[in-house]
């Protein structure tokens, strides 16, 4: 068995031609879509990139392995404590060893542990390389070394695993200026963000809105020139629409070489190729724009494509599915043992004969910009936030995502019983979790204990003060009031 792995950084499924996209930004992606299973309901159960890859690389949520943020105690995976034998079963029973186990040669190209401090990413990789520019690399300095590593084993290895990590939809967006634009003038057709609602944006209040791209500013980075540092104008919408797309049409184009290579090979027909992200990216959903900072339909839904031998060829499974459902997948494809700690289910019969195997519900967090936990069942989306990340959010948002998929209508009001329903379904899923822990605190807390999210963290008065320079006084008045124990 031969299988390539592709790690894309912030990629959201709707920016692909496979999902309904009407820009042509994936056609590589697409052709493997064709040759095999789309899964349109797929989610990573934590958000944003460390605690993404902390749960798919452990099989655990995120309140169990406590690696569910970007910094302070909760930027660390638990360690195993007193039961800890000679080496530590979390890494021994991981995602990567899955293929170590089937007797594949596994190896890794990704800056993601070095960038996060997260070195766990690397165990049970036979060998692994680091480009050495923590996340912020092209694929251009990617590639060469993924093309060499096939010419050396592609076809020398009967049996591998390569995982390949890029990173260019995330922000800053940079795809090379020598790539161009290829959605240049197309005015973004069809865009659901009219002239009202990117008013009503520009005047929101929350890092990353319309106003501040940069965070809790404005500024624009001169090396960055599709990267903005605020949108005041649908000209500006454009610019960060098409500086995403762009990074989603050059990564394409990284995957589009990596695909050749398999062919010219001789061995593309004959492996496996998983495509998906660790997580999506704000484009209005909330009023928030170029970052994935919630526990969202916008921020948690990502792409997976999978081609399989011997599995099905062009099927759309619609099921509900979290990204740590991938590791038994692998254990039943594979004729691996499961490991015993593993929250996820597996699909693998999705795969083979198109069964339904879809969750009921499943619950999403946010802890590194916001601390919230989101329940998604049926049509809804139901968000609980414990700490807003300077965004004034209200407690609990209700959004229909089938007729609302943008999340701009809150139905809360309306819909106290979806919303009683919703806030069931997580502190079932909080009570399971933390019954079958060995831990008895919730990393959340944590998180909270600690000085809130750690991307707005003792940026209170900074921001205020940029809230009342821009005209939004009133917005800082309520984020003082709020977070005035802070």
């Amino acid at each position: 068995m031969k299988l390539l792995f592709v790690d894309i950084d912030t990629l959201r499924p709707d920016h692909m031609g496979c999902f309904g996209y009407l820009r042509n930004t994936t056609p590589n992606m697409d052709m493997v879509a064709r040759e095999g299973v789309i899964f349109d309901n797929y989610y990573c159960s934590d958000a944003p990139c460390l605690p993404s890859r902390a749960s798919l690389i452990s099989g655990m949520f995120g309140i169990k392995n406590g690696a569910v943020g970007h910094g302070g105690t909760a930027g660390d995976r638990r360690l195993e404590g007193p039961g800890r034998s000679f080496c530590d079963s979390y890494d021994m029973d991981n995602f990567n060893n899955i293929f170590r186990r089937a007797g594949m040669y596994t190896a890794s190209v990704s800056t993601f542990p070095e960038r996060h401090s997260s070195w766990w990413f690397s165990a049970g990789f036979n060998e692994t390389f680091n480009e050495g520019h923590r996340g912020v690399e092209s694929g251009e300095a990617v590639l060469p070394y993924v093309l060499k590593w096939l010419d050396d084993n592609g076809t020398q290895r009967d049996d591998w695993y390569l995982h390949v990590h890029l990173w260019d939809p995330h922000t800053p967006y940079r795809a090379p200026m020598d790539f161009g634009n290829p959605f240049e003038g197309d005015g973004l057709a069809g865009t659901w963000i009219d002239d009202e609602t990117l008013e009503s944006h520009i005047h929101a209040v929350g890092p990353h809105s319309a106003s501040e791209l940069n965070m809790f500013d404005d500024n624009e980075n001169p090396d960055l020139p599709r990267n903005p540092g605020k949108i005041s104008c649908r000209q500006d919408l454009i610019r960060v629409f098409d500086g995403y797309d762009c990074g989603v049409a050059y990564t394409d184009k990284i995957v589009g070489e990596i695909l050749d290579k398999l062919r010219t090979l001789g061995i593309y027909d004959d492996m496996a190729v998983i495509i998906t992200s660790d997580h999506g990216e704000n484009f209005g959903e909330l009023a928030i724009y170029a970052e994935h900072a919630t526990a969202d339909h916008a921020c948690c839904h990502i792409p997976f494509i999978i081609k399989w031998p011997g599995a099905l060829k062009g099927h759309t499974d619609h099921g509900l599915h979290y990204s740590l459902d991938l590791l038994p997948t692998m254990s039943d494809l594979l004729g691996v043992d499961k490991g015993s700690r593993w929250d996820g289910q597996s699909f693998a019969d999705t795969l083979i004969n198109g069964t339904d195997q879809g969750r009921e519900s499943l619950v999403i967090s946010q802890m590194a910009h916001v601390c919230q936990r989101s329940a998604r069942f049926g049509d809804w989306l139901y968000i609980r936030t414990y700490h807003d990340g300077f965004h004034l959010f209200d407690k609990e948002m209700l959004f229909n995502i089938k007729e609302d998929v943008h999340e701009q209508h809150n139905l809360a009001d309306q819909y106290p019983e979806i919303c009683a329903r919703g806030a069931k379904i997580i502190l079932d899923w909080h009570d399971d979790a933390m019954l079958s822990s060995p831990y008895t605190v919730d990393p959340m807390w944590t998180v909270m204990s600690e000085g809130g999210p750690f991307h707005v963290r003792g940026a209170l008065d900074l921001y205020c003060k940029r809230l009342e320079e821009t005209g939004r006084s009133e917005g800082a008045q309520e984020l003082r009031r709020r977070h005035m124990h802070i």
